[in-house]
């Protein structure tokens, strides 16, 4: 059965394509066959991974209207051993066209269907808002939703705006999606306030905490600029080591909840 998360925070900067781009690579990287579907239209995961996002079409806002079948838009990567379904910027107006249109909110997942059973996992990267974009991937996530949060000021401010758009998204749409779990990032371990506000998100969200912290990283921030994952670009670099562990930790409690259901 395929595993479905969105990656979403209405919060920006909180390392939310960053962690879809380098989960997906390791996913892939320790044999899994991985999708990573961009629902963003920054397209950041796109050119993240080397691809000219103003070149690609068919994209996402294809998938969306519905104009194109998913085995259509599919890219493989050979070199990182992933799919990946790209975006574009002229998804930004996807959600003018869909205004009236009858199920807007499940689009992604009616496509999504289409390749149920041909990945293992697929991660889908939403843009940086509670938009209908971002409705469409939580509906789509049956598995649940992983949410980046940086270990800075304010970090939760926007969090319980998440979770409430979560409960309306699971009474409506989708009464599967919860939250699988929140991840730490950009942590500076020199600083008191990194620490504290990873103690404070575990006290509201206990048990739903990775136990994998991402810590603030130059070499992750380089990646995309070299149109590469952190397991290609910089493997053991102290970015590359965490998400390499984290992918595991995600793996691991995956197996464990096959298990026990």
């Amino acid at each position: 059965m395929t595993k479905i998360y969105a990656i979403a925070n209405q919060k920006g900067g909180v390392g939310k394509t960053t962690s879809v781009i380098n989960l997906s690579a390791y996913l892939a990287a320790s044999g899994r066959r991985a999708l990573l579907v961009d629902m963003d239209p920054q397209a950041n995961a796109t050119s993240g991974l080397g691809y000219n996002k103003y070149e690609m079409s068919p994209s996402t806002y294809d998938l969306l209207l519905q104009t194109t079948a998913v085995a259509d838009m599919i890219l493989s990567n050979a070199e990182y051993g992933l799919d990946i379904l790209p975006s574009h910027p002229a998804l930004s107006g996807a959600e003018v066209e869909l205004v009236n249109a009858i199920g807007r909110e499940y689009r992604l997942q009616q496509a999504l269907e289409q390749v149920n059973g041909r990945y293992d996992y697929i991660l889908i990267d939403c843009p940086p808002s509670l938009s209908l974009l971002t409705v469409n991937a939580l509906t789509a996530a049956r598995d649940g939703i992983l949410i980046p949060v940086q270990c800075e000021y304010l970090a939760l401010e926007g969090l319980s705006q998440l979770t409430q758009t979560v409960e309306l998204v699971r009474k409506y749409l989708n009464p599967n999606l919860k939250i699988r779990g929140l991840l730490m990032t950009m942590y500076d371990s020199r600083t008191n306030l990194s620490r504290q506000v990873v103690e404070e998100v575990r006290k509201f969200f206990p048990d739903k905490v990775f136990r994998t912290i991402i810590p603030r990283n130059v070499r992750l921030s380089e990646a995309p600029s070299f149109g590469q994952p952190i397991n290609v670009y910089a493997p053991s670099s102290p970015g590359g080591i965490a998400y390499k562990v984290l992918t595991a930790e995600l793996m691991k409690g995956d197996q464990q909840q096959e298990v026990v259901s």
